[in-house]
């Protein structure tokens, strides 16, 4: 017995005990009957579920003794127990006004006593639930938006809700329930198949914890998937995606179906067949083949027919999945109509996510592109990516399609999109291997070499633009000169531009900003120039009224919206000072640059509030001063603000220190890898100044829990750092301090 079965026949085990322990307590009563529904109905009793049970009468007397008899042992025995006792034409009436009773009642078992009471009890909620069919479908649609909107979607949770979540538990109810409504079908083999995944993920949670819980968080995932039989957590969290995915197909067409159907009866007359594309209709509001199509012998008939529903905004119709699965595979390399097909469906948007889906659900995806199936439902574990790694590579498709009028290459874009993160199936560096790959798939869609070399080149280098953007110097010579040497053509540089957009939108609202998107515009703007031979842009001149302040020598600090600028009489260790005056206001800085005039130094930094709504300028401006007149105790505030942060739970990885050479003339770049905390730029500054390091300029990205902060340091006399003593030296009082 394997360990998938062994998990249900505990269940019917655990059901068939509860059965007999309450049909005793219940003894021979005439007129009563103990009715099972919810889970305990459709015998999925877990370790910790609730027993869901009716106590059902014909109105005779005594009954609250009876259920007393029942009731009490079963609390005592520390079982949780939901239960109600009625007539039929109560739990009938009171189905009608709640839409979970209802729903409880469609799953109605006899467990004991009158079975006559029951069969009323089942006949009459089913009667009453299909003559409210119409009104019951909109309760249903409304009730799995909700749960989609308050848990998320399974297939793409880091640690989802297996009950609650769309794709989970409660969908397939759903369709349960519709189908006992003659709206659609009951779920069918793969859907019942991915029901039992989720549900013994479910089940082993409960064993493993002892508790009722439907949340799979990190810390059980490992071991829930050994009580699977799985390798580790991220191969259950693989099987869990994909059992999700497919439920929610399952839900979204059985949904469908309902609407068809109030469609039907508001029309009246048979739907017309609209001709879409070659052997490819519509009809019905879904796409099918048309009766002369031939699957068996058209092989490019699986992407004309997913472009045609892209375009046109349909769904694919389940039969018509059924019969594309009967295409031969396309010739290596692909025809041009085959290519031409695949473009057309990326390039409708949003409108290809669903129907991706559809042929990823069938298997289809993977028949035409093999490399897919290493990334297919492969988790993320990163709390900036929204979704598993093949779910982004189409979501980001979808964002590049709204870019296409920004680039020379609007096809060579989209399928770059498509494969930028397809070495993430390989061990390695994605980029790396990701190259290769998509030089591969390249070559196989049959793409001209310079194009298959322009994609790959793209997918090696689609994180150079953001990274560089947000963690050096772009006022700095040889930060432009670097990217241009790795982006040597015009072509390129607008692909990795759009591409960075896509990437950013497709992964989540944390990993692209206003902010990114100014940044990577920057430097995108100073490598055209270098490769059109032009001189290159130099730094943005300070305004007017900073030049006014410098003028005047400071001390001084202003705020504008997310601008701070702080002006004093130039000395060692001002930008870490004042860095930790905005850590104490929970300001984050995601850069500061420095600059003399005349003896002056004007820092000017660029911050954001860590959350909630900003603190009052006039407050930050007055710390900046008294910070710059000697008057303010920044450790000590600083101090006081780390007491007042709860303790960290988490396990996390030590911090890393890196001097990065090569990246600047003027600078040494010092790179720190750490976990976020407050006042972690004031503490590295603090380490840097007390190493005798003047910091030029810092640049921070925050990646969820993670920062990397990057620091552009000189000596006091301008040099660089090349003593190996004292670079060595610099490091360690760096991880001091971040480990203080």
């Amino acid at each position: 017995m394997d360990t998938m079965t062994s998990f249900a026949a505990d269940r019917a085990r655990r059901t068939a005990q509860v059965d007999r322990w309450l049909a005793e307590l219940l003894g021979a009563e005439p007129g009563v009957a103990l009715v099972a529904v919810g889970g305990y109905g459709r015998k999925e009793l877990l370790p910790r579920s609730d027993l869901d049970v009716v106590l059902l009468h014909d109105g005779r007397d005594g009954i609250a003794g009876i259920a007393d008899r029942i009731w009490y042992p079963v609390w005592d025995s520390g079982a949780e127990l939901d239960h109600a006792v009625r007539t039929v034409p109560q739990a009938r009436r009171v189905a009608r006004g709640d839409l979970k009773v209802a729903l409880g009642l469609l799953s109605a078992r006899h467990v004991a006593g009158d079975p006559d009471l029951t069969e009323r009890l089942r006949a009459g909620a089913l009667e009453d639930w299909r003559a409210a069919a119409p009104a019951r479908m909109a309760e249903l649609r409304a009730a799995h938006d909700e749960r989609t909107r308050i848990s998320g979607e399974l297939a793409f949770l880091l640690e989802p809700d297996l009950k609650e979540a769309r794709g989970g538990l409660r969908d397939v109810h759903a369709i349960q329930a519709v189908a006992a409504a003659w709206v659609a079908p009951a779920p069918g083999p793969r859907v019942r198949t991915a029901y039992e995944q989720i549900l013994d993920a479910r089940h082993a949670l409960h064993e493993i914890t002892g508790r009722r819980l439907d949340r799979l968080v990190l810390e059980e995932q490992d071991e829930v998937a050994r009580a699977l039989g799985l390798l580790d957590g991220d191969v259950l969290l693989r099987m869990l995606a994909g059992a999700g995915r497919t439920v929610a197909y399952g839900v979204d067409h059985t949904f469908r179906q309902t609407d068809r159907l109030r469609g039907r009866r508001l029309r009246r007359r048979q739907a017309e067949r609209r001709p879409l594309a070659d052997g490819v209709v519509e009809q019905d509001g879904e796409v099918v083949l048309a009766r002369a199509a031939d699957p068996a012998g058209d092989p490019v008939l699986v992407l004309r027919a997913a472009a045609a529903a892209a375009q046109a905004g349909l769904p694919l119709a389940p039969r018509t999945l059924d019969r594309l699965t009967e295409c031969p595979p396309l010739p290596v390399p692909w025809p041009a109509p085959a290519r031409d097909a695949l473009l057309a469906l990326l390039g409708a948007g949003r409108a290809a996510v669903g129907v991706w889906e559809a042929l990823d659900t069938e298997g289809l995806i993977t028949s035409l592109i093999p490399d897919w199936e290493r990334v297919r439902n492969r988790p993320q574990r990163n709390p900036l990516h929204k979704f598993t790694v093949d779910r982004h590579l189409v979501e980001a498709a979808a964002h590049a399609a709204t870019l296409t009028r920004e680039v020379a290459r609007p096809d060579l874009l989209l399928l770059a999109a498509l494969l930028h993160d397809i070495g993430k199936g390989w061990p390695g560096d994605h980029s790396v291997t990701g190259e290769v790959v998509a030089r591969d798939a390249g070559r196989r869609m049959g793409l001209p070499d310079p194009d298959v070399e322009l994609i790959a080149s793209a997918v090696r280098h689609h994180l150079l633009l953001p990274v560089v953007a947000t963690r050096r110097d772009l006022d700095d010579p040889v930060t432009v000169k670097q990217v241009a040497a790795l982006v040597p053509s015009r072509a390129l540089l607008e692909l990795l531009h759009a591409l960075a957009i896509a990437d950013g939108l497709a992964t989540g609202p944390a990993a692209w900003n206003e902010w990114k998107a100014t940044l990577v515009a920057d430097l995108v703007r100073r490598v055209t120039a270098v490769l059109a031979g032009e001189p290159m842009p130099g730094p943005a001149p300070l305004r007017e009224d900073q030049l006014a302040l410098a003028a005047e020598g400071g001390p001084a600090a202003t705020v504008r919206g997310s601008e701070v600028t702080v002006v004093a009489p130039d000395r060692p260790g001002l930008l870490w000072r004042a860095a930790g005056v905005l850590a104490s206001h929970r300001l984050t800085v995601r850069s500061a640059n420095a600059t003399s005039v005349g003896g002056t130094a004007v820092t000017v930094f660029d911050v954001e509030p860590e959350f909630g709504d900003p603190p009052d300028p006039t407050l930050v401006a007055g710390d900046l001063r008294r910070m710059l007149l000697g008057r303010l105790d920044v450790e000590d505030r600083l101090e006081r603000r780390a007491r007042a942060v709860p303790p960290r739970g988490a396990v996390i990885p030590a911090p890393r220190v890196t001097l990065v050479d090569e990246a600047s003339d003027t600078a040494t770049v010092v790179e720190v890898r750490a976990h976020d905390a407050p006042g972690l730029l004031w503490r590295v500054g603090r380490a840097l100044g007390e190493c005798g390091l003047n910091v030029r300029a810092a640049r921070v990205e925050t990646l969820g829990a993670e920062v990397v902060d990057v620091f552009y340091v000189t000596g006091e006399d301008g040099e660089l750092l090349t003593d190996r003593d004292r670079r060595r030296a610099t490091v360690g009082s760096v991880l001091a301090a971040l480990a203080g």
